[in-house]
């Protein structure tokens, strides 16, 4: 499935983000999907997963209490709402789906977007 991200920006420590992600061509209601980030220099992070039906969410530890995953199946459509942007938290942040897994680990999801950077300033 191709996923677009869009959203990402530059953004003041302790300020709010929402992230997008849209299937233009596929139907997202059968997917598990999530998002990862990547930092330079570093290996892809988990950050959120959420379940077909939205029954289920998962964070890391690192953005637990900060960041939100949601989805809008009608709208092929997941977000992931940032809110009180850390130092830590910019990096490349990528839309991830998996048909049959939920997990945490990059190699979980099968298809993956291009990517859309965040960027936090003091």
């Amino acid at each position: 499935v191709q996923l677009v991200e869009s959203g990402g920006g530059l953004v003041q420590a302790g300020g709010s983000l929402r992230l997008s992600c849209a299937a233009p061509e596929s139907i997202l209601s059968p997917y598990v999907l999530g998002w990862f980030r990547r930092a330079p220099g570093k290996e892809h992070e988990f950050v959120a997963a959420i379940d077909r039906n939205a029954d289920r969410t998962t964070y890391a530890d690192s953005v637990k209490g900060r960041f939100t995953i949601s989805r809008e199946n009608y709208k092929n459509t997941v977000y992931l709402q940032m809110n009180s942007q850390k130092l830590e938290d910019p990096a490349a942040y990528y839309c991830t789906a998996d048909r049959w897994s939920y997990g945490s680990t990059p190699i979980g999801f099968a298809d993956w977007g291009q990517g859309t950077q965040v960027t936090v300033s003091s």
